[in-house]
């Protein structure tokens, strides 16, 4: 139940409800049970209104059941005396339409406040998992489905709200309402209430047993729906590839595979859910065949000291007593499926961060002097990526890292900003270890670029301003101007109010690109990392884009990687990386001269 207490846990910060939801339940109960105990007196005026009482006198006041029930037939009995059976009629379904009435009111108050409890903790558990998604390293996601992911944000949280949430008014109030009719069945007969308890657990255990399979089960759906999203995911991303190699075939076999695992796996699921009504229906009835059995046997032998009408409301009472223990046995199966969505988010949420900051770091507000890799190594799982990198940035330098394929490049660029950690060597800026800055200080010093420009679903506007307090309006123009985005904004339908759609597909690549310069324009980064900007544009669109480029590194320090040779030749250093060393490093001309791998790669683009 470990899993069942860290959601509980997301209650705490509102305990508040707990005493009012409790307070409300109890009047619930109480005025539930004064309901059903108003059902003997209603049949004695029905069908015996003779054996009425009509000369009782008023019982002094004590808190108790007796002064209760003898206040009750002192004013039925007056009633009775003075006005007839007729009244004494009403007034029986006068109180238990008041009952009833309260015993509701008092419920529907409770759920409210349950309700407010349960959608506060769905609010905290979304919340959470957002937090914790946004500070994941990148590695995280490099080696997760993005379909299992989603999954857990999506499926799994409302798994939780569903089963679990949903579960807490049987946790909390139907024991209130089995302790009420309880002692109620006690108070009227201790002898056979005893054995209905005894009955009891028989139908807990069988619930019980049925649950620990849809636990099981319930694991391997909700893994499964993580595959069933991932195929969407990628149906919907891989579109075009897809429909360029007639894939439809394919990709469809595998859904069809997934899915059809998908729906055996439900149907054993809902089958077995299903079950658990029926179940406890029949051993409710069972059990309760068993208790008016036991109740005829008593009241034959003289034995049971109840009036028929009297049996009548204990047979109700024990009715009451079968409804919350039936819906806790209901809710514990649910519960499991939940348990399993629990565990889902916090594995989550348990993931430890692999990017750690030091409890005391070390604040920068400026890039002064250089940046230098010292003996960097680096490797994503077994094979290095890296190996002992050595360079030197000093202020004010454009440096170009090319090379093959593969050679670690684009890994540098994520070593930088700490999207990842050496495994040793270290990276220093103004001579200290960037391990040692606060992160987010780091971060503020550098503007990057992508070749694929990550954009959101929104407008023009915000898409420059993402990130960023206290720009203006002016600020945004002035960044899409230097970016050489300024004139395409304006013809869109909506100028800079224009949504771009899903990750801007309704923009041009190099329109994408210059977006993504202006945002970064607009942060005004000493440093800049541009990780091959302009390698996916056509030639019209990549001289925009290098123009806009050209802009931005003016006054910068720039690391650039590149795969168009041609972007570069103006470079203060250009490093050759191949298999993950540095090979050559030099200027454009001295490394043409050398007549090695650059002036080879060079070769191969028709470079001049």
């Amino acid at each position: 139940m470990k899993t069942f207490k860290r959601l509980l846990a997301y209650a705490k910060p509102y305990s508040k409800y707990v005493p009012s939801y409790l307070i409300l339940s109890i009047f619930s109960v109480l005025f539930g049970i004064l309901n059903y105990g108003l059902v003997g007196p209603l049949l004695n005026v029905l069908f015996s209104s003779d054996s009425i009482s009509t000369n009782l006198v008023k019982p002094e006041f004590v808190l108790s059941v007796d002064y209760l029930k003898g206040i009750f037939s002192y004013y039925l009995s007056e009633i009775m005396a003075t006005s007839g059976p007729l009244h004494g009629l009403i007034f029986v379904c006068l109180l238990l339409i008041i009952a009833s009435l309260l015993a509701n009111v008092t419920y529907y108050l409770s759920r409210t406040v349950l309700i407010s409890m349960r959608t506060n903790i769905m609010k905290g558990i979304r919340k959470d998992l957002f937090d914790k998604i946004s500070i994941l390293d990148i590695g995280y996601f490099h080696n997760r489905r993005k379909g299992d992911i989603l999954s857990s944000i999506s499926n799994d949280v409302n798994e939780v709200q569903n089963s679990v949430a949903d579960s807490f008014q049987v946790v909390f109030r139907e024991p209130l309402l089995i302790i009420g009719f309880l002692a109620a069945l006690f108070y009227m007969s201790p002898q056979l209430t005893i054995v209905t308890i005894v009955t009891l657990p028989v139908s807990a255990f069988a619930i019980g047993s049925l649950s620990k399979k849809l636990r099981s089960d319930a694991s391997i759906r909700q893994s499964l729906m993580g595959r069933i999203i991932s195929h969407f995911e990628e149906g919907i991303s891989g579109a075009r590839i897809i429909k360029a190699f007639n894939g439809q075939k394919y990709v469809r076999a595998s859904f069809n595979k997934t899915n059809e695992r998908h729906r055996r796996v439900s149907k054993n699921l809902l089958k077995r859910n299903a079950l658990a009504t029926p179940l406890s229906e029949f051993l409710g009835i069972t059990v309760a065949s068993l208790v008016l059995f036991y109740g005829g046997w008593l009241n034959i032998n003289g034995k049971l000291d109840l009036t028929w009408s009297e049996f009548v409301v204990y047979i109700a009472f024990y009715w009451r007593v079968l409804e919350p223990s039936k819906a806790i046995a209901k809710a514990w199966a649910n519960i499991q499926k939940g348990l399993v969505s629990g565990d889902r988010i916090f594995a989550i949420l348990d993931v430890p961060e692999k990017i750690e900051e030091l409890k005391n770091p070390v604040k920068i507000s400026e890039f002064k002097t250089n940046i230098k890799f010292k003996d960097v190594c680096f490797q994503y799982s077994d094979d290095p990526v890296l190996k002992n990198i050595n360079f030197e940035v000093k202020k004010g330098e454009t440096i170009a890292i090319v090379g093959p394929s593969g050679g670690g490049k684009s890994t540098i660029a994520d070593l930088l900003p700490r999207f990842y950690d050496v495994n040793s060597g270290s990276i220093m800026i103004d001579g200290i270890d960037i391990r040692k800055y606060n992160k987010q200080n780091l971060i503020s010093l550098m503007g990057i670029v992508n070749q694929d420009a990550i954009l959101f679903n929104d407008n023009v506007y915000n898409n420059i301003k993402f990130g960023m307090e206290g720009v203006t309006e002016e600020d945004i123009i002035n960044a899409a101007k230097i970016a050489n985005a300024h004139d395409f904004i304006l013809q869109m339908s909506d100028g800079y109010n224009t949504n771009i759609g899903d990750a801007g597909l309704n923009l041009s690549g190099g329109q994408r690109q210059r977006l993504a310069i202006a945002r970064a324009v607009l942060k005004n980064p000493p440093i800049l990392i541009l990780d091959e900007a302009t390698s996916a544009l056509d030639t019209e669109s990549e001289q925009l884009v290098q123009n806009a480029l050209n802009n931005l590194m003016k006054n910068r320090t720039s690391i650039v990687i590149a795969h168009r040779l041609s972007t570069i030749q103006n470079a203060d250093n250009i490093i050759v990386l191949e298999a993950g060393k540095i090979v050559e490093r030099g200027t454009h001309e001295e490394l043409l001269n050398e007549k090695g791998l650059y002036s080879h790669l060079c070769n191969l683009q028709s470079f001049k």
